[in-house]
């Protein structure tokens, strides 16, 4: 299998772990919701994990691989002010939580970047 047919692939695996890690242990991720979305933070990370396995899923599968790599790199815009509040608040935490929580951010934008480039190349042509 090329590097081009795994990436899409890679992308889904690291999607389908983070919806699982919001269910499986939702506390840290609620903490990470802006207070300024309506509703509970557990119905919101309930909500962003069951949106990353459906886009593990449509990334998995050829025929939806376009568009769900487009849904993939609006989804991490859409998720990067949770980034940014998870970098405010842990900026009084012990140095190395501060940094990962602070290298996160840019971190944003070679997701970005590879589900575009996943959605460039469709469905794997």
């Amino acid at each position: 299998m090329s590097r081009s047919e795994r990436s899409p692939l890679l992308l889904a695996g690291l999607l389908a772990t983070a919806g699982v890690a919001h269910f499986a242990s939702p506390r840290p991720f609620d903490a990470t919701i802006p207070r300024a979305l309506p509703g509970s933070p557990r119905t919101w990370t309930y909500a962003s994990g069951a949106v990353e396995l459906a886009l593990a899923a449509g990334l998995a599968l050829p025929r939806t691989r376009k568009a769900a790599a487009l849904a993939t790199a609006a989804f991490f815009v859409g998720v990067f002010p949770a980034n940014v509040k998870m970098a405010a608040d842990w900026r009084h935490r012990p140095a190395p939580l501060k940094v990962a929580a602070v290298g996160r951010l840019p971190l944003q934008v070679p997701l970005v970047l590879w589900a575009r480039s996943v959605a460039r190349r469709g469905e794997g042509r």
